[in-house]
């Protein structure tokens, strides 16, 4: 829209651009809003805000042509449906020519800020290649050479086919395992996406290696040969001459995934300062009524099996984790977690701090740190993952968060597998506008003391 009034005003002059677009029978604010959502949809179309599924910067700049020829199209078609002939041609081909060069220049940006980031060792993915041969040692080498990707081939799983390295080549990386062990590795190791470079003779296993990545959310990436099948559902590319089809499960939308980034820093960060007197008060609280620690910092599962250290309030003795077991008969949760609303366990300010959910703002922190987003599902606890069904494990596909969709929409169901569902329907359906929906649901929930 900017580039569309910005080039009107070059084009025909400061004082009289208006006075051009009236005399063709156009609106030109309208006209440049109208542009703007053709040429997001081009773009949209293209799968120009799916980043993940990208390998090449080649096959990016052959999307971004193409999605301005159509937005050309659009643009002239209408021109014609409207008889509209008065339109500057000359304008519009140096409109659409200036909004080539602007996305391209754009979308590089973007790649080079991630390449600055990644080889500093920020937003690192890990990929486990399943294959132990050439082919996948060829494939983890390129991968690992392009920085810009942010990928780190961790190790192979060998195939029953898969020859024995020799002393003219070798690996480069460790053997994890066997293929017959990749659910017991995705579930012990941090995986983000995974590569299958199986030959032929082992091509049978290739189906169920990518159901159980779609049923907990990995990116699978498969090298294509003349005799490769291909799956439905992917996307196909050019990678530095390699052909790549590309799975991706979950939510890629690069744009909107960077701005709920943004956005989760600018409010946590604001948050920490706002609330740093009630912060204070309420640990100055804590300290009188039951004494210290203070906080408490526990360990939980976060994307893809991440590990960290989630920080809250204290609201329990020092001794509850070693109490738990005991009391595991009076869980009110039917599944992999536990709820008590009597817990004997709670210290004195730990009742009404749970009550009001205020023992989560230390959480902030994890926010800023990039180890939680403001809204995403709940960060489980290593024991309780170790007992998940496999689609429960799609949860873990997505940043955990501090609230998140069944916090709002059953936050006293007591059926865990409900608790998922409604995780994995904000992961299928995730947008920015789902997020402002599910902060302004949780703030009166809080004011109403629904926790527990």
């Amino acid at each position: 829209m900017a580039l569309f009034i910005g080039l009107s005003i070059v084009r025909f002059g400061s004082p009289g651009w208006r006075d051009v677009w009236a005399s063709a029978g156009i609106d030109p604010f309208v006209a440049a809003a109208g542009y703007g959502l053709v040429l997001v949809s081009a773009l949209w179309l293209q799968g120009l805000y799916r980043l993940r599924t990208r390998l090449s910067i080649r096959r990016e700049v052959i999307d971004v042509l193409v999605a301005i020829l159509l937005l050309a199209v659009v643009v002239f078609t209408t021109l014609y449906l409207l008889k509209l002939p008065n339109v500057s041609r000359l304008f519009l081909l140096l409109l659409f020519s200036c909004q080539a060069v602007l996305t391209l220049i754009s979308r590089a940006s973007i790649r080079a800020l991630f390449v600055r980031l990644r080889s500093r060792g920020y937003n690192a993915r890990y990929m486990l290649v399943v294959g132990a041969n050439r082919a996948a040692r060829a494939f983890a080498d390129s991968v690992e050479g392009h920085v810009e990707l942010g990928l780190r081939p961790i190790g192979y799983l060998a195939a029953p086919n898969d020859p024995a390295p020799s002393a003219s080549w070798d690996l480069r990386r460790p053997v994890l395992g066997t293929v017959d062990e990749i659910q017991d590795i995705l579930h012990g190791t941090v995986v983000d996406e995974v590569a299958i470079c199986l030959s032929l003779e082992d091509w049978a296993l290739v189906e169920p290696i990518t159901r159980l990545c779609e049923d907990e959310g990995r990116i699978v990436r498969i090298p294509l040969t003349e005799t490769t099948m291909i799956i439905p559902g992917g996307r196909i590319e050019d990678f530095h001459g390699m052909q790549i089809l590309s799975l991706v499960y979950g939510p890629d939308r690069i744009l909107g995934i960077a701005v709920k980034r943004l956005l989760d820093i600018v409010i946590a960060a604001a948050a920490l300062v706002v609330f740093s007197p009630l912060l204070l008060i309420l640990g100055a609280l804590i300290w009188l009524q039951d004494g210290r620690p203070i906080l408490f910092r526990q360990e939980r599962v976060g994307l893809h099996g991440r590990p960290f250290r989630v920080a809250k309030f204290r609201t329990m003795v020092p001794d509850a984790e070693a109490r738990l077991s005991a009391l595991e008969a009076a869980n009110e949760i039917q599944g992999h977690a536990f709820k008590m609303t009597d817990d004997p366990r709670l210290s004195r300010s730990g009742r009404w701090l749970r009550r009001t959910s205020l023992d989560e703002l230390p959480q902030l922190w994890n926010v800023v740190r990039g180890e939680m987003s403001v809204v995403g599902p709940r960060p489980p606890l290593p024991r309780e993952v170790v007992d998940y069904d496999i689609w429960h494990r799609r949860r873990l596909s997505m940043k955990p968060g501090i609230t998140g969709l069944w916090q709002v929409a059953a936050r006293r169901d007591p059926d865990f597998d409900r608790w998922v569902r409604l995780d994995l329907d904000y992961i299928d359906h995730w947008s920015l506008w789902l997020d402002v929906k599910i902060v302004a649901r949780t703030i009166p929930a809080m004011l109403a003391g629904e926790g527990r």
